[in-house]
């Protein structure tokens, strides 16, 4: 026994099996430190949006995945080169697979990129009314890809936030008062500061329309068959739709229960005869 241990010369083998152990041990350290500080970063960076209210979460636990996954490649990179392995034509093999599907997935980059704009802008937030991408409704919920909608009739509407993000948006809901314009036509006959009266008798009695700041009424356009009112009562903005489909109603009841002529559209003609 004693010669075939002298045989095998186990001192010849020691050093490669201690490299492997010292290895395998600074590998295991480095990843646990390496999963540790990932974590500590993702709750880092996740925890900034709780700190302030006007910084959305959601932006900011995406900051923290990404932190987070950056940290944990490195540390899979630094345990392969622990164990010898070329990481370099991996890093290599890596970013032309992330340019490759970053061509493929130009469209939801191109959403991702907005998401994070409008999160970090908010143009408008959960419960908003917002007129976007030729929707309008309520927003029940934005993500880092879409926006999604709820309208009058309850249906949903998802929207990728690059139709958003760089066009148009019509914030309803950004002010807390908000004034509702419509416009009503009296016959050229009548008097103007009779219709006025009667106007300005519906609106004070509506309960949801503010006498500070007062309403708005004045004569804004002498058309064709009509004198036309603009009519600009103001009003907390959660009643702004009240108003504005129940309003109308009412001041053409009241204008006809004081005669006063709503007009049709009409046109004179003028007949000529030409053999007189």
């Amino acid at each position: 026994m004693e010669e075939l241990i002298e045989k095998l010369d186990i001192n010849q083998y020691l050093p490669a099996a201690v490299d492997w152990a010292t290895n395998i041990l600074l590998a295991l350290l480095i990843l646990v430190i390496g999963v540790w500080i990932a974590g500590r970063a993702y709750k880092a960076v996740a925890g900034i949006a709780n700190k302030h209210e006007q910084l959305d979460d959601t932006l900011f636990k995406f900051f923290g995945s990404v932190a987070r996954y950056t940290i944990l490649a490195f540390v899979g990179i630094a345990v392969l080169n622990r164990f010898g392995v070329q990481t370099a034509s991996i890093i290599a093999l890596l970013g032309a697979a992330g340019l490759a599907v970053g061509l493929a997935l130009q469209g939801t980059l191109s959403n991702l990129a907005a998401g994070v704009m409008l999160l970090i802008f908010r143009p408008y937030k959960v419960g908003d009314f917002i007129d976007a991408a030729g929707k309008f409704g309520k927003v029940t919920e934005i993500d880092m890809f879409t926006t999604i909608l709820q309208t009058f009739d309850n249906q949903q509407i998802i929207i990728p936030n690059s139709q958003i993000w760089g066009e148009q948006i019509i914030n309803h809901s950004h002010h807390a008062v908000r004034g509702v314009d419509m416009h009503f036509g009296i016959a050229y006959d009548e008097n103007t500061d009779a219709a006025r009266k009667v106007i300005d008798k519906v609106l004070s009695e509506h309960p949801h329309i503010k006498k500070d700041p007062a309403p708005f009424v004045e004569v804004e356009t002498l058309n064709d068959s009509s004198v036309d009112f603009l009519v600009r009562p103001f009003c907390d903005g959660q009643h702004y739709f009240d108003i504005l489909y129940s309003v109308p109603e009412q001041i053409k009841k009241a204008l006809d229960e004081a005669n006063i002529e709503i007009p049709f559209p009409h046109r004179k003609v003028i007949v000529v005869n030409e053999n007189q």
